[in-house]
């Protein structure tokens, strides 16, 4: 089932511990009490491993677990039945793995969770990484069918599978959001406050744009992790939302 959204704005951001050594992540967690959601990602994953995992839900916190899996079916199943038995909440995996992979890789996340007395978790599947612009995309991949049209493609075929939600850029969720009501997850990075760097993101919008296109969840990394003030740029994110009414 969909992590459960609470009416909290600091429920609504995940931050992202990407560049952070294993003992710089679990510092900077435990010095924002406010936080509610960490992103565990490949770099600070294979630095940790899985022990990086159970270290932050030790502190309290909720773990999205981006590690975007994208194998054949066993594989896939395998991989998301050990994140769920380590207690993550979210999980990524790729879309373009195909049905029948995704379909493998939920039931395996829920029998994991299930064996380890957990709460079942929600995979999100990756639709286009947010760091594609249109005409990259295109050309590179040699996909003819434009960014646009191929987001809400690879959502429907995740969402057909069973998949709880899914992960794209900001400028996608007013259209997955129609077509994917509540509680089917969409979670976007590419968040950028006003007058934020983009950095390699090339589809991004501010908090509140994003949560009033109708995503779930913001993943929210350098505006929070590198400012000078962490604390006092994760409660900027939440006045925002709060004086957006979310």
């Amino acid at each position: 089932m969909p992590a459960a959204i609470a009416s909290d704005p600091a429920d609504r951001i995940i931050v992202a511990l990407d560049g952070m050594e294993p003992a710089q992540a679990l510092a900077f967690a435990a010095a924002l009490p406010q936080l509610r959601w960490v992103k565990v990602g490949l770099e600070l994953f294979c630095a940790a491993g899985p022990a990086v995992v159970l270290q932050l839900r030790d502190q309290g916190r909720r773990v999205f677990l981006d590690l975007k899996f994208h194998d054949i079916p066993a594989t896939m199943a395998g991989a998301c039945r050990s994140a769920a038995r380590l207690g993550a909440e979210l999980i990524t995996v790729h879309a373009c793995a195909g049905s029948e992979a995704l379909r493998a890789a939920q039931a395996a996340a829920t029998a994991g969770a299930e064996a380890a007395g957990l709460p079942a978790p929600t995979l999100l599947a990756v639709t286009v990484l947010t760091s594609w612009d249109p005409d990259r995309f295109a050309a590179e991949l040699a996909i003819g069918e434009p960014v646009a049209a191929y987001v809400p493609r690879l959502a429907d075929l995740a969402a057909a599978a069973g998949i709880g939600g899914c992960v794209c850029s900001p400028l996608e969720v007013a259209a997955l959001r129609a077509a994917h009501p509540e509680p089917f997850a969409v979670v976007t990075p590419g968040i950028r406050p006003a007058g934020a760097a983009t950095g390699d993101q090339a589809r991004v919008m501010t908090p509140a744009q994003a949560i009033d296109a109708g995503a779930s969840r913001l993943v929210i990394g350098r505006p929070i992790a590198a400012a000078p003030d962490p604390a006092a740029a994760f409660a900027a994110c939440c006045a925002e939302l709060a004086a957006a009414g979310f």
